[in-house]
């Protein structure tokens, strides 16, 4: 059987390109940002799959495999045979990621083929206009074909390679399932229990979803244990579990997260399943940015209040924003002092000792800073709604700064 590494040594591609001379190679590198920029272009204008965004996995994908091409292809020119078993597995695995992309196997060898023409064009033009002999263009196309040809080949193996791994009419349905389950309109509850019960899938009357940290090598993770009544997603840009009893599967979920971290969202009616895993992502979210504790697996159950302030930032910025405007112009320091000590005193019922004692210092100080915090708000401190929001400002401002001690003051929200 005829390995990668055995493959990686003379291919017809590579003695094709060692046979071109290094100077075309060297006076074409000058164009090759714009040869990108053209492949891409002509890709997505003919291929309906490749027409989205350049954002997230999809972007740095389809961008980085063009510009892997390309340097890969300028880099072999002219010179001696090497091992390229490194490039060899960079295109098995974005075969892999197409698969699990949803995109079809033509549509990847299409965009392969409309690379090797603009790359063509590029240097028959350019070529022409540098003043290079045909012959040498001549022999640059024959090189790019024979490249194009095993790009696509390696490619397309990686994508049945994938395909194969996510085989058997049984795990199609039961993936097919979770989609359905958090689609957005959700599907029918009856073609959801059709397709449950042809899965062997039990239908819960709650069900919880457990959002996953995305890594970049899952695609090529060895599939998970976790056992029929876990609907498993790992390997997209947003992976995730669905499970009726989250607490029966920890302890498996522990040795298959490999290192990502997990939040398990509220139990839900399945009619709120994506509630369930927006909860989840919202809390992933915040454990990566060390707004919520360092923890490898999160319930979502255990932190409520922190995900009910902090679902909306945008609004919870306002707020901090409004509320703690008196401090603005106070230094840091005193900012601090003030805050903490406001923070206490709200949710304390106002006892001097028992602020002094849970602050660590001294009675007459605690009077001191009330004083001055009655200056600076006045009759807000009155006002039952206006000490709720003060509350909730100081709340949501040690939370969004927790780890950012530099973002301190209210006109940073």
């Amino acid at each position: 059987m005829t390995t990668e590494l055995d493959r990686a040594v003379g291919t017809p591609s590579q003695q094709a390109l060692t046979a071109v001379p290094r100077e075309l190679a060297e006076r074409m590198r000058p164009h090759l940002g714009q040869m990108v920029r053209d492949m891409i272009v002509e890709i997505q204008r003919a291929v309906p799959a490749y027409r989205q965004p350049l954002e997230g996995k999809f972007g740095e994908m389809l961008v980085g495999g063009v510009q892997t091409a390309i340097e890969e292809c300028y880099d072999t020119i002219g010179t001696s045979p090497s091992c390229r078993s490194d490039w060899l597995k960079f295109f098995r695995y974005t075969g892999k990621v197409e698969f699990l992309q949803g995109r079809t196997m033509d549509a990847l060898q299409t965009a392969v083929r409309i690379g090797g023409r603009v790359a063509w064009r590029h240097l028959s033009t350019e070529g022409r206009a540098l003043g290079i002999e045909p012959d040498t263009l001549f022999a640059a196309a024959d090189a790019i074909f024979a490249y194009v040809d095993e790009l696509s080949a390696v490619a397309v193996e990686g994508y049945t390679e994938a395909q194969a791994r996510a085989g058997g009419a049984r795990e199609r349905r039961r993936q097919q399932l979770l989609k359905m389950i958090l689609a957005k309109p959700q599907a029918s509850r009856e073609s959801i229990a059709e397709l449950a019960a042809m899965t062997g899938w039990t239908l819960p009357d709650q069900l919880a979803v457990i959002a996953l940290e995305y890594r970049e090598d899952q695609h090529q993770l060895p599939a998970t244990a976790l056992g029929p009544q876990v609907l498993v997603d790992l390997e997209s840009a947003e992976p995730c579990l669905v499970v009726a009893e989250p607490e029966l599967h920890l302890s498996r979920l522990a040795s298959e997260l490999r290192g990502r971290r997990a939040a398990i969202g509220p139990a839900a009616p399945l009619e709120n399943a994506r509630h369930s895993l927006r909860c989840a992502r919202t809390a992933l979210t915040l454990v990566q940015r060390r707004a919520l504790p360092q923890q490898p697996i999160t319930w979502c159950r255990d932190h409520l209040s922190t995900l009910l302030l902090l679902s909306d930032e945008f609004l919870a910025g306002r707020l901090v924003r409004r509320a703690l405007s008196p401090f603005a112009d106070l230094t840091e320091k005193q900012r601090d002092r003030l805050m903490s000590t406001l923070h206490v005193w709200l949710g304390s019922g106002g006892g001097i000792n028992e602020i002094a004692n849970r602050l660590g210092i001294h009675p007459q100080t605690v009077r001191y800073r009330i004083h001055q915090l009655t200056e600076l708000l006045g009759d807000r401190l009155n006002d039952p709604a206006e000490r709720l929001n003060l509350e909730i400002a100081l709340r949501t401002r040690q939370l969004l700064y927790r780890r950012q001690p530099t973002k301190t003051g209210p006109n940073t929200a």
